[in-house]
């Protein structure tokens, strides 16, 4: 089997309510969706997501990545080989991850549905249950977010989390309000998004929103400040994640030789799809870490790939790929009774993209031929 064409499409998806952390707010999320089409006749769906503020990305530089580098150095690759599928496109260009991600993604689909198995069991198999989704909350007014997360509970949600890092005073206020909206039987995790930046800052921090029962705290400090982890340790018996600090096996093997925080949240956006993320979850299991798997507010082509990988991965016990819910129109078809997702069994990702809602989503697209 060999790719003999692509389509691009750069799409602008529409979110409910505007999506708001530490260092943008986003009224409509990016994506990159790809299709490749084969010899064979079958067509295998990818995404990218970029965000410039982690991989460095943008929809140009992602659009420009795949035409110009990474799809030229799969011609004459068998797309179901992932290995030497991710061994020539890192060959042909270092980093930029979301834009890998789309392919391998698609690559994935093209193994699942040729196989005639979900890519879940590709991976190994998949647990009995269906994961479970947390609803995430933008930074807001303490009285608004605190309304939000009651709303969210109503809607079946058990799990909270709040995104922080603009204002360290309103944002002690914010995780005061939420827990009194929803009492003590809802989980809260909270995310700073590198916005406390420095150690003396996330330490006061910590401590001041440890009494409203956190379940954990993601990426209290700058990303690229490893060190700071390490000094931060001592000094609290918080649950720490990481996130933007987490993207190549070499940040993951420094955290784990720190034994400085406890989780990572990795993200097929960040690290190149599916295949990389899967080779960071077993590093972090080695390293005594567990993981969740995370997304940048993705449709259902990339949310779904994570949640394959999730599925099948032992080490992977929590998701956050809550974009599909978090759209008021998108091409997928993901299915969430809430507060879980509904995984089939269908060969491939699963998912069914709908041309309409693609056509009028689209705002640019570009075929290419491979031959």
């Amino acid at each position: 089997m060999r790719i003999v064409s692509a389509d691009i499409r750069v799409l602008e998806v529409p979110l409910r309510v505007p999506f708001i952390v530490s260092y943008a707010r986003y009224d409509v999320m990016p994506s990159v969706i790809v299709s490749l089409r084969t010899d064979s006749g079958l067509v295998g769906y990818g995404e990218a997501v970029p965000d410039e503020h982690v991989t460095g990305e943008t929809v140009e530089s992602v659009v420009a990545a795949i035409a110009g580098h990474l799809l030229p150095a799969l011609r004459d690759t068998d797309p179901r080989n992932l290995n030497l599928v991710h061994e020539r496109m890192d060959r042909a260009l270092v980093a930029n991850g979301a834009a890998k991600a789309a392919l391998d993604i698609a690559c994935w689909d093209l193994l699942g549905k040729h196989a005639g198995m979900p890519v879940h069991a590709l991976l190994g198999g998949r647990r009995p249950e269906q994961p479970m989704i947390a609803k995430v909350l933008s930074i807001l007014p303490p009285e608004r977010v605190a309304a939000q997360a009651a709303e969210a509970v109503s809607q079946g949600f058990t799990h909270l989390k709040m995104k922080l890092g603009s204002d360290t005073e309103q944002d002690v206020a914010r995780v005061a309000a939420v827990r009194a909206a929803v009492g003590d039987g809802i989980r809260i995790r909270v995310d700073a998004n590198q916005g406390w930046r420095d150690v003396a800052t996330a330490r006061r921090m910590i401590a001041a929103i440890e009494p409203f029962g956190i379940d954990w705290i993601e990426q209290p400090i700058a990303a690229d400040d490893l060190d700071g982890f390490r000094r931060l340790r001592p000094h609290t018996n918080a649950v720490i994640m990481a996130d933007e600090a987490v993207i190549t096996a070499g940040d993951l093997a420094r955290l784990v030789r720190d034994e400085s925080v406890d989780m990572v949240n990795l993200k097929l956006m960040k690290s190149g799809g599916i295949l990389p993320c899967q080779r960071l979850a077993t590093q972090a299991e080695l390293g005594g870490l567990a993981v969740q798997i995370g997304s940048m507010l993705e449709t259902s082509v990339s949310s779904a790939a994570g949640y394959h990988l999730a599925l099948a991965h032992p080490n992977i016990v929590s998701t956050e790929l809550s974009g599909p819910v978090a759209f008021s129109d998108e091409p997928g078809d993901l299915h969430f009774p809430l507060p879980y997702v509904d995984i089939t069994d269908r060969p491939g990702l699963g998912v069914t993209l709908d041309p309409a809602a693609l056509d009028r989503l689209t705002v640019s697209a570009k075929e290419l031929i491979t031959e």
